[in-house]
């Protein structure tokens, strides 16, 4: 039987797995589903449609499934999936999606830090880390395995690709190509993730014709097109490169640069 403290609040028709923990004072709302082994620690609200997987441990004050923010918001019960084993610290809010059928989600093995942000619709993959306080408008998609730093605001309906690192206190207007460091108010590619590709195991092929088509993007004066067209001729179509490509032309806000 779950671990319910005398405090908490568990709404008729929540399903709460065995080994589920729900902290002192935390509100669980009816259509709620707690997976096995995850800790609601304290003061944690669960609204609406909130599906959580296996193994993930909720800080108090954060709020999961809150309605969605959208004034096109028309009723119904759509809701926020979140996978398994993800960390989600104090104050964290993650609204539900816009439309009856729609969830927010949020993959497994996540880290989303205090008072992070995640609006309606919003796709988060899987190994992702989002920093102390960022901002992520609604109908933002964010890739596997990318890291973002503190106070960062991504605008709505962008996407930031799989290994992207953006850096502190920046804005996001544009999409963020896969593998690539960006940072600042313009925001700016400065360099590939190396660093990050090799601690994510991508073998040395894969970094090196990462590295070519970051240079042909970046530091070649080409337009886009021309560079993508260029690296698909001249660099060696590692499964890096076609994710690349892939993304930067499925772009509808433009690539930042």
């Amino acid at each position: 039987m779950a671990d319910i403290h005398p405090t908490a609040i568990v709404a008729d028709g929540a399903q709460i797995a065995d080994d589920a923990i729900i902290g002192p004072y935390c509100t669980v709302s009816a259509q709620a589903v707690i997976g096995s082994g995850t800790e609601l620690i304290s003061h944690v609200v669960i609204e609406g449609n909130t599906i959580l997987g296996a193994g993930n441990r909720v800080s108090p004050f954060a709020v999961l499934g809150g309605r969605t923010q959208d004034l096109k918001f028309k009723g119904g019960y759509p809701g926020v999936k979140i996978g398994d084993n993800n960390t989600i610290r104090e104050y964290v809010t993650v609204n539900s999606a816009t439309n009856e059928g729609d969830f927010t989600i949020v993959g497994d093995n996540c880290l989303l830090m205090a008072y992070t942000h995640i609006a309606h619709c919003c796709h988060i993959g899987n190994q992702v880390i989002i920093a102390n306080a960022c901002q992520i408008a609604g109908h933002v998609t964010i890739e596997d395995m990318a890291t973002i730093e503190g106070l960062v605001g991504i605008v709505q309906f962008l996407r930031v690709g799989t290994m992207a690192f953006v850096g502190g206190v920046s804005k996001v207007s544009k999409d963020l190509p896969p593998y690539m460091i960006a940072h600042g108010d313009p925001l700016e590619v400065r360099s590939f993730n190396r660093i990050g590709m090799e601690r994510r195991g991508v073998d040395e092929a894969g970094r090196k014709a990462i590295k070519e088509a970051y240079r042909i993007i970046y530091r070649q004066d080409a337009p886009v097109a021309e560079a993508l067209d260029k690296i698909e001729t001249e660099v060696e179509q590692t499964p890096e490169v076609k994710h690349l490509l892939e993304f930067c032309r499925a772009s509808e806000k433009g690539i930042t640069r």
